[in-house]
């Protein structure tokens, strides 16, 4: 009986101790403010350096003409009906850095749909309202149907 009392009391408190870590690991953190940048409308500059990350399924962080923009890139897909979007960007403290983490959902084309067989290269560009760039960004993907 001694025993089952233990374990369950170990259980209990290593749940407490992850609750504990993930409350406290949300406090500080705050939502940032965008707008979606068109493709038409972006910055030459993030025009111009695209082409290097189209490749890559990343996000991005650019500080132009004291401006900060948010780049997420999908990666090279081999048809069309793939997207992204960014829902919504946090910034919080961790170990004394400042860190962006950026929630994108991915649009996927569904199963059985017709789609053109052309290599696209999906990507979003937000415009924020932070006024200086994080050290580390963490890109947070959801699918949605």
């Amino acid at each position: 009986m001694k025993r089952i009392v233990t374990i369950v009391a170990i259980v209990v408190f290593i749940a407490a101790l992850l609750f504990f870590f993930r409350y406290f690991k949300g406090k500080g953190t705050k939502n940032v403010g965008f707008e979606v940048v068109n493709p038409e409308s972006m910055p030459k500059q993030i025009a111009e350096v695209l082409p290097n990350y189209r490749m890559k399924e990343k996000a991005l962080v650019a500080k132009i003409n004291d401006e900060i923009y948010v780049v997420v890139t999908r990666g090279e897909k081999n048809t069309a009906g793939y997207d992204v979007e960014i829902d919504k960007l946090t910034l919080n403290e961790e170990n004394g850095d400042k860190v962006l983490t950026v929630y994108a959902k991915y649009t996927d084309p569904k199963p059985g749909d017709v789609t053109a067989q052309i290599l696209t290269y999906p990507f979003t560009v937000v415009k924020t309202d932070m006024k200086e760039l994080p050290q580390r960004v963490v890109l947070e993907k959801e699918y949605k149907n």
